[in-house]
């Protein structure tokens, strides 16, 4: 089969809490609707300033830890020279810099194949937008 390139945009709602969010099963179902058991990549991109792609584990702390450590790393204070939206939030804007807005990751036999800890999250510091969008594209 020639390779196919299928792409799509889902909407997350990620509320007004700082936030990791699983969509492993997001890309899992994706992938079941259009790699039809072709290896192949999927890309996971959120087209957002302020929010990135991480692969992580979830559920054990590990997704409280990286919010812990990007408040550490990037306090919500006054110092950022980007002054919009409420106090700190020019951190959001330095945050997929350090947490990049995108990952490939390997396709086998229509799955993802991810390690058996690992998970696909959003992560989204930016309180003041609830709503995004990931585009998630597949190429097989």
């Amino acid at each position: 089969m020639p390779d196919a390139f299928t792409t799509r945009t889902v909407n997350i709602a990620t509320g007004t809490d700082e936030t990791v969010t699983d969509l492993t099963h997001v890309c899992e179902r994706f992938l079941r609707e259009t790699a039809a058991g072709r290896d192949g990549l999927l890309n996971v991109f959120v087209p957002h300033a302020t929010a990135g792609v991480a692969v992580i584990e979830t559920g054990a702390g590990s997704d409280d830890d990286l919010l812990a450590a990007l408040h550490t790393l990037l306090p919500p204070d006054d110092r950022w020279r980007h002054r919009h939206g409420s106090p700190g939030h020019g951190r959001d804007h330095v945050l997929p810099a350090l947490v990049p807005p995108h990952a490939t990751l390997p396709v086998i036999g229509g799955r993802l194949e991810l390690g058996t800890w690992q998970s696909v999250c959003l992560v989204d510091t930016n309180t003041d937008n609830p709503d995004r969008t990931v585009r998630l594209s597949f190429l097989g």
